[in-house]
């Protein structure tokens, strides 16, 4: 499994606008780049990424080859309850990562 990093408020208000941040390691690479005997590299990058909270999606990405390695993703979403965001990124080659966070909303 791939190493991820997310970044959620522990705890927040009801109705607060929170930032989540997500990390996910990965070469990305683009499938335009030649080795040095001129082979062609495969492309082999994210495709997708989604957040779902509570069960229901709260973002949702299509990736492109242009997008650097390890990609870096910011966004926002209102606190509405306590409960689960669910991370899950897939890609080329079988590539999948998940993760989840909890918080607290008062």
């Amino acid at each position: 499994m791939a190493r991820v990093a997310v970044t959620v408020p522990a705890s927040a208000k009801r109705g607060e606008i929170i930032e989540i941040r997500t990390l996910a390691q990965h070469a990305m690479e683009n499938g335009f780049r030649h080795t040095q005997t001129g082979e062609l590299i495969p492309r082999d990058i994210i495709t997708q990424f989604s957040c779902s909270y509570n069960g229901v999606e709260v973002f949702r990405a299509e990736l492109h080859p242009a997008l650097a390695a390890n990609p870096l993703i910011t966004f926002t979403t209102v606190a509405s309850e306590s409960g689960t965001l669910e991370f899950k990124w897939t890609g080329d080659n079988g590539y999948v990562a998940t993760h989840s966070a909890k918080i607290t909303v008062a």
